[in-house]
């Protein structure tokens, strides 16, 4: 592809997965991926200190980096659960997104993504209902504010195991929503793709007109193999599903289906984090690598 990957995307990364706070500091890490001008975008997650937020802040300010803000961790640690059937247990989830849409707004983000919470297939219809209930809460306070909520679609049985997708259930729940709000999309992440068993065109088709942000990363999907399920490791990862090929396609299908658009990029972000004994800036490099050469064998 002869133009620049940068005019019809907004290239970003994960700060909390290429860099893992157990193993780089906060500051230090955006300073790294905010001096690095391949990111056009960058997303964040809760910042609990108030003197590191301002901080974070101000280096933000400087980058002009489009900030987006991933409310999945707020959920994922305590194990709390906007689908919960239990309505005390879903209003603990609702609240901690509701202070995410605050913080995010704080820092500069134009909105938040989260993901639903796990499920059981007695109690289905009722999660789902209270995964609408809570999603249209987020909505509303969002849209006072001029902000999007987006939903990440995650595997239904593998790891996560989480409500929503697969695709056609996630593209369901999206037209459920967008009966009522406009500020409200769905985040597609290519390292989904094998842990729902679907691929990039049936997934990009079936969620089309709902998709307001996207991923790109990697999976191992064999039983029995080191880093299966959603840990997201590097490109090239033994045993694992994607690599240039996977991505070269999810671009081509992407392609087809619209979503080139040099007038209004969609952030495009990798979510790849590390295994043992591997160097954060040594993956982003991986990540990077993978991602020029995709686009290069892309056709014009």
């Amino acid at each position: 592809m002869k133009d620049s990957i940068h005019k019809y995307f907004q290239v970003g990364t994960i700060q909390w997965m290429s860099h893992p706070p157990a193993q780089y500091e906060l500051l230090d890490s955006l300073k790294t991926i905010a001096s690095d001008d391949y990111f056009d975008a960058i997303e964040i997650s809760q910042i609990k200190d108030s003197e590191t937020r301002e901080k974070a802040k101000q280096i933000l300010r400087q980058s002009h980096l489009k900030v987006c803000y991933g409310a999945q961790p707020r959920l994922l640690g305590p194990k709390l659960n906007p689908n919960d059937i239990d309505e005390n247990g879903r209003k603990a989830a609702e609240k901690t997104l509701l202070d995410a849409i605050d913080e995010a707004e704080y820092m500069g983000a134009g909105g938040i993504a989260f993901l639903s919470g796990k499920w059981s297939a007695e109690t289905k219809e009722q999660a789902y209902a209270q995964l609408l209930k809570t999603t249209r809460s987020l909505c509303d306070y969002a849209a006072a504010k001029g902000m999007m909520v987006e939903l990440e679609v995650f595997d239904f049985d593998m790891d996560k195991a989480s409500l929503i997708g697969p695709a056609p259930y996630a593209a369901q729940f999206a037209a459920d929503m967008r009966t009522t709000h406009n500020n409200f999309g769905l985040l597609v992440d290519l390292s989904h793709f094998p842990t729902t068993y679907e691929t990039s065109r049936f997934c990009v088709q079936a969620m089309r007109p709902y998709i307001t942000h996207l991923h790109f990363g990697n999976a191992v999907v064999k039983p029995g193999c080191d880093g299966y399920g959603d840990l997201h490791p590097r490109f090239g990862y033994p045993n694992s599903a994607n690599d240039i090929p996977e991505l070269l396609d999810y671009l081509r299908v992407l392609r087809e289906e619209g979503f080139f658009r040099n007038d209004d990029p969609l952030v495009f972000s990798m979510e790849v984090t590390l295994r043992p004994g591997e160097d954060g800036n040594i993956i982003l490099a991986n990540t990077k690598r993978v991602l020029n050469r995709a686009w290069a064998l892309l056709e014009d």
